[in-house]
């Protein structure tokens, strides 16, 4: 399957888009993929993620920054989940942070594997384009609370056609 990657850019300033994206309070109420994300031990966290009102737990770490001379970085990290009911058995990934004249173009790319063979497959070929979508409506989301102080929240409600699915 293809790599997700979506990016977007935004009016903003490094440290602000940064804090966003690394706290997880904050991460957790643009990133309409995640129900919750609970720090446990510095680099490590877990998430629930919910699906047809199915709720998954996963733990990720933090793989690694690395800064860059013209004032970019990047954050990587690894995911995986034991939870049995969860399609998504191990991946990894980036959030590239690149400054602009203008703000900050933000980017992401992470890919998994699924568990349970060909059904994982095929349920994989319906979920990965959806999980891209909620990927690129969450950084609209955030794209908007940043730039215009609209807060998540609200912007959430009106996305409630995307979500759900997404509901535990």
């Amino acid at each position: 399957m293809t790599r997700i990657e979506v990016e977007t850019s935004i009016r903003t300033d490094l440290g602000t888009l940064w804090r966003h994206t690394q706290d997880p309070a904050l991460h957790q109420r643009w990133d309409l993929r995640f129900a919750e994300i609970v720090p446990l031990a510095p680099g490590r966290f877990r998430y629930t993620s919910c699906f047809l009102g199915v709720a998954v737990t996963g733990v990720g770490t933090h793989a690694g920054e690395r800064h860059r001379p013209d004032g970019g970085c990047t954050s990587a990290l690894k995911f995986h989940s034991a939870d049995p009911l969860s399609l998504i058995r191990q991946g990894s990934g980036y959030w590239r942070y690149a400054p602009e004249p203008d703000g900050v173009r933000f980017a992401t790319g992470f890919d998994y594997t699924t568990r349970w063979g060909a059904l994982g497959d095929a349920a994989d070929r319906v979920f990965r384009p959806v999980f891209a979508r909620l990927t690129a409506h969450s950084f609209e989301l955030l794209r908007r609370w940043l730039e215009d102080g609209v807060e998540p929240e609200g912007q959430r409600r009106r996305l409630d056609h995307l979500r759900t699915s997404f509901r535990c």
